[in-house]
């Protein structure tokens, strides 16, 4: 399988899908062309979440506000996967997701254990513009198709794979590349026990506002109602939990504290946008 996932909107995909066909009849599957544009850490948040849903994979996703200058692209063995992507972190955080579901990876924050980056070389784009065509798509397609050859190794277990990935002499194995972490919030020592101060990692499309914050540190807390900036919110399980048009703070499917209204915009009524900062106090 290949997946496909990029800030593009349309109709610049279809020109990566074109590539691919070319090189590989490899599965094709659209994860999203509505990342977050110009932001591989939002790209990032939104990839370690949906990523390691699928299985064993060659994920080409492009985010990538540096292009065309001489920032690398990458190629990153994450267990049984490869991501393909630019050189600016937006690979790393999802690498470690899918290295954490491997039998030689954990997902630790300080560790790239299960992870092996390699610089793409080789491929000449003909635009200082679109290497999601040029450089990504094209290697993308190569890798799937160099794991996939009938009659050779098994690569869906994490060794296999490594060795398939260095007979490829396009492909440099390097330690010196762009990391990339979703950042921790802040916790000060409180009579309360709670009192974090943590970012806005992004806005989804129903308008709410996801946090840095994990979604432990509120239920830990017990807490009925929360000061959220300065605003006291209830802490609810689900969105009808409150009335209509009633604001709310819950903890997401992908484990992280939000900022929501119920049918409306959470990022909205909060005031709230990508790299605010929320204030999360007991009340």
């Amino acid at each position: 399988m290949l997946t496909l996932a990029s800030d593009f909107g349309t109709p610049y995909p279809a020109a990566m899908r074109g590539v691919i066909r070319r090189r590989t009849d490899a599965d094709l599957l659209d994860v999203s062309h509505e990342l977050p544009r110009g932001d591989p850490l939002g790209a990032a948040f939104w990839l370690r979440f949906v990523l390691p849903e699928f299985p064993p994979a060659v994920h080409c996703a492009v985010v990538d506000p540096g292009v065309g200058t001489e920032r690398d692209a990458v190629a990153v063995r994450a267990g049984a996967h490869v991501v393909v992507a630019p050189d600016n972190g937006l690979a790393l955080p999802p690498a470690r997701a899918l290295a954490a579901d491997s039998s030689d990876g954990v997902d630790t924050p300080s560790s790239s254990s299960g992870i092996d980056v390699y610089r793409i070389d080789g491929f000449d784009p003909a635009s200082a513009t679109f290497h999601g065509r040029d450089v990504f798509a094209p290697a993308a397609a190569d890798i799937a198709a160099a794991i996939a050859q009938p009659g050779e190794r098994t690569v869906d277990h994490p060794s296999a794979l490594r060795e398939a990935l260095e007979d490829l002499d396009w492909l440099t194995r390097v330690d010196d590349y762009v990391d990339c972490e979703i950042p921790t919030p802040t916790r000060y020592p409180a009579a309360d026990c709670l009192a974090v101060d943590g970012e806005v990692l992004v806005v989804d499309d129903f308008g709410n506002a996801i946090t840095n914050v994990p979604g432990t540190v509120v239920e830990a807390a017990d807490r009925d109602r929360i000061r959220m900036n300065d605003t006291v919110v209830p802490v609810v399980e689900t969105f009808a939990d409150v009335d209509r048009g009633e604001k709310l703070v819950t903890v997401g499917s992908h484990g992280y504290v939000e900022c929501d209204v119920n049918d409306g915009s959470g990022a909205a009524s909060f005031g709230l946008s990508p790299g605010d900062v929320v204030r999360i106090r007991g009340e």
